[in-house]
């Protein structure tokens, strides 16, 4: 995966340096790698709360890679020949494409996936390490200041009220996906009858849109800065901006909010593999798992302890899963470049 020049000169380097006293002990064996993962608030809690004890507790060191799912998927097809990811954190629909196309080695058996909910086991390749959920949210100061009615459909984004108050991400990207998808359904249509949604966006929603957002990240910034007042984000972001002191809400559409399950996998050709497979379990751990409870993700370790203040919110356990809208992630991706295009030049042009 790296260059083994790299590896060559640096065994070289730290025998000189050993040899001369200048080397700590165990300096040596230390290996990178490389995670690919989401940005902006999910990404800090990577950096601040997940990576470290895995680092200090195998000896490694992890270079966090952030982008957009669409990104990361692009990242192993450009790199299909010599990839640089060892681990993959992207979104449920993407994933199976990175399936699909044979980017992903299959996850090793280990004690901690006897605890894993069925509906996390993706493929043997693919795993979610945590059950996140697509809606509309909104700033409740905001709606309070200019009398705005809650939004109680995916169709409301049309509402005029919300003229100039409203960013979304486009249809590249798998929350910009789920509400088109999700707007479909408002309108009578879905996955197997897109033009609906296509209809409700061109003629309804886009004049409301102030922008679309590049990015998650992008969208975080204008909730921050008041430049709107409502998006389609993961609610998980919505709940690390209110724990930031954002006054956010996250709206419980009647077409139920989207399931959102983001997935990890090994990827092929890893040169630090067995480390790979350690991070897979890791992101596992009951321990891990509270930690992205606590960000918003409904845990997939059955073993996980949650307080009922830890759970509200939360799709935690068979039933409260169950009342999310699945996404039809073949139909979808059979079509999501079309789509893409199609958004392109009619939505976002």
């Amino acid at each position: 995966m790296k260059s083994p020049h790299h590896g060559i000169c640096s065994i070289a380097l730290g025998m000189a340096l050993s040899a001369t006293g200048w080397m700590a002990p165990g300096a040596l064996a230390q290996d990178t790698m490389y995670v690919a993962g989401y940005g902006g608030s999910f990404e800090r809690l990577m950096r601040n709360s997940v990576i470290p004890p895995f680092e200090k507790a195998n000896n490694v060191k992890i270079e966090y890679v952030a982008g957009q799912s669409t990104a990361t998927l692009a990242k192993l097809q450009a790199q299909r020949s010599k990839q640089e990811i060892d681990v993959a954190i992207v979104d449920d629909g993407p994933m199976y494409q990175a399936v699909q196309f044979g980017f992903c080695a299959p996850i090793q058996k280990a004690p901690v996936l006897d605890d894993i909910y069925p509906i996390a086991k993706l493929a043997d390749q693919a795993m979610a390490f945590g059950i996140g959920v697509t809606a509309p949210v909104y700033n409740t100061k905001i709606f309070k200041e200019k009398g705005l009615p809650v939004p109680t459909s995916w169709g409301d984004l049309g509402n005029s009220a919300y003229k100039g108050q409203l960013a979304l991400l486009g249809a590249a990207s798998t929350t910009g996906l789920h509400g088109l998808i999700m707007v479909a359904r408002a309108k009578g249509g879905g996955e197997a009858a897109i033009d609906p949604g296509f209809k409700a966006f061109k003629d309804e929603i886009r004049p409301n849109i102030v922008t679309f957002a590049p990015s998650a990240p992008k969208l975080e910034e204008l909730l921050q800065s008041g430049e709107i007042a409502m998006t389609v984000v993961a609610r998980s972001r919505a709940v690390a901006l209110k724990k930031e002191g954002l006054p956010l809400q996250a709206v419980e559409p009647k077409e139920g909010a989207a399931a959102l399950m983001v997935s990890m996998c090994p990827v092929v050709d890893s040169d630090v593999s067995a480390q790979a497979q350690k991070f897979i379990q890791h992101m596992l751990s009951p321990e891990i798992q509270k930690i992205f409870a606590q960000a918003g993700y409904g845990p997939v370790n059955r073993k996980t302890e949650l307080s009922e203040a830890e759970k509200e919110g939360l799709a935690v356990g068979d039933e409260a899963v169950g009342k999310l809208a699945r996404i039809d992630w073949p139909t979808v991706n059979q079509n999501r470049a079309a789509w893409t295009q199609r958004w392109n030049r009619e939505v976002e042009r």
